[in-house]
């Protein structure tokens, strides 16, 4: 699978006519709890040739390449993903953290990991992952019996905003990191769901763990106060990124200059 989706990339890069910066694996299996027939979400971060971003008007910033049921290949321009990365958006800081990596010009992405740090805003991070929550305890997980997917979809962004509140940081990626937060007396339950998620399919359900959702909705609340407090995050990070965006775009077609 890691060759069909290391071809893909290079017929992306030839069909769309850039140069992708790094190519990941986005969701459950870079997560850390994948169903054995999870699918293939692989995102990019690209660059267009200089000449791109020489017009008046701005060009198209997202491009897809649907393959099958079974890999999808999306991915942002560079100055898109700067830009919603100093916004404070959490899906490029989910990016540059997945563990499972297809493809990277070392340098750039060794440069983009590097401005996670300057870059973590909590509230917008707090708000993504809040709103995860929501829809789990008041969508999803409502009825006797839930899907697994959907209650580690919940359990994850739970963590994550748990992982702001208490260290003001940029929460990280994978299950098994974020249980550094997780209560001790929740960990074995969370075993054995994950014991079951891992072996089951993507609709396969469970009864409703009234203990783990009781935690759900209490990080919730605990997010939200969170959110309302004027002295809970100090001030966001000011970074110009201005230099950062110029130097991948002439290091990757230096061949052009």
């Amino acid at each position: 699978m890691t060759d069909r989706i290391q071809q893909a990339i290079r017929t992306f890069e030839t069909q769309a006519d850039v140069r992708v910066l790094l190519a990941v694996e986005s969701g459950s299996r870079a997560w850390g709890f994948p169903s054995p027939d999870s699918d293939y979400d692989v995102r990019l971060v690209y660059v267009h040739p200089p000449t791109w971003y020489l017009t008046l008007d701005e060009g198209r910033d997202t491009l897809e390449q649907p393959i099958d049921d079974l890999l999808d290949l999306s991915g942002w321009e560079l100055r898109k993903f700067l830009r919603l990365l100093r916004a404070g958006n959490a899906t490029p800081a989910e990016w540059l953290q997945s563990p499972i990596r297809y493809h990277e010009v070392p340098a750039a992405a060794e440069a983009l990991r590097a401005l996670l740090p300057g870059t973590f805003q909590p509230r917008p991070i707090l708000h993504h992952y809040l709103g995860m929550v929501r829809r789990g305890t008041e969508e999803d997980l409502i009825g006797p019996a839930v899907r697994l997917k959907r209650l580690f979809y919940a359990l994850r962004a739970a963590l994550a905003a748990r992982w702001v509140r208490q260290y003001n940081a940029v929460p990280p990626l994978t299950l098994a990191d974020l249980r550094a937060v997780l209560p001790p007396e929740l960990a074995p339950q969370v075993d054995a769901l994950l014991a079951q998620k891992l072996l089951a399919d993507e609709k396969a359900t469970v009864s409703r763990p009234a203990e783990l959702i009781e935690f759900l909705k209490k990080e919730y609340a605990a997010g939200r106060a969170a959110q309302a407090d004027p002295a809970a995050f100090g001030r966001p990070a000011a970074v110009d990124l201005d230099a950062v965006f110029r130097e991948l775009i002439t290091n990757n077609y230096a061949d052009l200059r």
